[in-house]
C-alpha cells in the first residue's frame, strides 16, 4: 500500500508540530512532501527543517500539486473555509484545523462541497484521538459511569498577546480558538448535541471574546459547564461525572494521563520526535493523522469520531454563545445557518 503524501499549508507552530507528530509514524504510510507558506523563505526553511522535498510560495502550487494526496490545513481561522475549498476543488483530501470554519454556514457549505467532490475532510479536533478519548467513550458506553449527569472543563491560558486569538480580522476570540475543545469534549462525553446554551462572556477592544462561561443543557437533564479564558490560566481538566462515577482529563485537550473512575491514574506516553515539539503533546497529533489515512484508504468521506454533523453541531454552540454575548464576524452576515 502506497504511503499518504502530505502537503503542509502555513508554516506556523501547529504545522510544525503536526509534521513531527506524522514523522513518528512509519515512512511507509506517511510522506510530507510538500509545505506552501505565504513567505518563500518561511517555506524553505519549514521545508529545511523538517526534510520536506518541495516548498512554495503561497497555497495555490500546492493546490496544482499532483503528488499531493491530502492537505493540512494549519492557517488562521478566517482562511481555513477558502484554503480548503481550494484543495477539495483540485481534489485533495482535507485535514483542517479547528475551528473548522468561523461559524455554521460556512462549514455547512464546506462539508457539503467535500461530499459532493468526494473527498475526505475533517475538521481536526485531535483530542478525540487520543487513547485517554477512546478509554472514556469506552467507559460510557459499557455503563461503568452509569448515567452522565454532568461535565465541568475549563481552559485557559494567557494568550491576549496572540494576534490569532486577540484580532477580529484573524477570526480571534476565545469561543473559536478554545471554545471547540470544551464543546466537543462534552458532546463527547453525553454522546449527543445541546438543545440549550447560556452564555455570558468579556470582550476586548476588538469585540473579540477574552473569556466565557457557559452551560450547555444536553438530552436527559445532562448538563456542561465551560469556561475559556485568554488571560488567565485555567485547571484545563474536564471532569465528567456520572451517577455511579466521575474520570478526570488532565490536560483534556491533549490527555495523556486520565483519572479513572476507580481514581487510579492512567497513564498514555507519547514517543520523541527528531525535531522537537513546540506545544504540549503535540506528538499525539499523529493520531488524527492516521485516522485521516485509514477512512482515505476505507474510501470513506469523515470520520465517526469527527463527524460532519459533529462539526455542524459544535459550530452551532459557538453561533450560539458568539450571538449571546455580542460576538459577530464578517462571515456571519455571508454565510447564515
Amino acid at each position: 500500500m502506497a504511503p499518504l503524501r502530505w502537503a503542509i499549508v502555513s508554516a506556523g507552530t501547529i504545522s510544525h508540530d503536526f509534521v513531527c507528530a506524522v514523522s513518528t509514524l512509519p515512512a511507509s504510510d506517511h510522506q510530507v512532501v510538500a509545505v506552501g507558506a505565504r513567505g518563500l523563505e518561511n517555506a524553505r526553511k519549514f521545508a529545511e527543517l523538517h526534510g520536506i522535498p518541495r516548498f512554495y510560495e503561497g497555497y495555490e502550487a500546492i493546490a496544482k500539486d499532483a503528488e499531493v494526496d491530502a492537505v493540512y490545513v494549519g492557517t488562521v481561522n478566517n482562511a481555513h473555509y477558502e484554503v480548503s475549498r481550494m484543495m477539495l476543488e483540485a481534489g485533495k483530501h482535507v485535514l483542517c484545523e479547528k475551528p473548522l470554519c468561523v461559524n455554521r454556514g460556512q462549514a455547512r457549505v464546506l462539508l457539503e462541497y467535500a461530499r459532493a467532490q468526494g473527498r475526505f475532510c475533517m475538521e481536526a479536533i485531535w483530542s478525540r484521538f487520543f487513547p485517554s478519548y477512546v478509554h472514556l467513550r469506552d467507559r460510557i458506553t459499557r455503563g461503568d459511569l452509569g448515567r452522565v449527569e454532568r461535565v465541568d472543563v475549563q481552559f485557559g491560558f494567557p494568550l491576549t498577546h496572540v494576534e490569532r486569538v486577540r484580532m477580529k480580522s484573524l477570526g480571534g476570540g476565545t469561543v473559536l480558538d478554545l471554545g471547540v475543545y470544551t464543546i466537543q469534549v462534552a458532546m463527547w462525553a453525553f454522546q449527543a448535541e445541546p438543545i440549550r446554551v447560556e452564555a455570558a462572556g468579556q470582550l476586548n477592544a476588538e469585540g473579540v471574546d477574552v473569556g466565557i462561561t457557559a452551560t450547555l443543557h444536553f438530552p436527559n437533564g445532562g448538563v456542561a459547564n465551560i469556561r475559556t479564558s485568554a488571560i488567565d490560566k485555567l485547571p484545563n481538566t474536564a471532569i465528567i461525572t456520572g451517577t455511579k462515577g466521575s474520570i478526570t482529563l488532565h490536560d483534556f485537550w491533549c490527555p495523556i494521563e486520565l483519572t479513572d473512575i476507580d481514581g487510579t491514574i492512567r497513564s498514555y506516553p507519547l514517543p520523541a520526535s527528531r525535531v522537537e515539539c513546540i506545544l504540549l503533546n503535540s506528538i499525539g497529533l499523529r493520531y488524527e493523522a492516521e485516522e485521516t489515512r485509514r477512512r482515505i484508504l476505507a474510501g470513506e468521506l469523515e470520520s465517526p469520531s469527527v463527524s460532519h454533523q459533529d462539526s455542524l453541531a459544535i459550530a452551532g454552540v459557538q453561533d450560539a454563545i458568539r450571538k449571546q454575548i455580542g460576538v459577530e464576524m464578517p462571515e456571519d452576515y455571508i454565510f447564515k445557518s
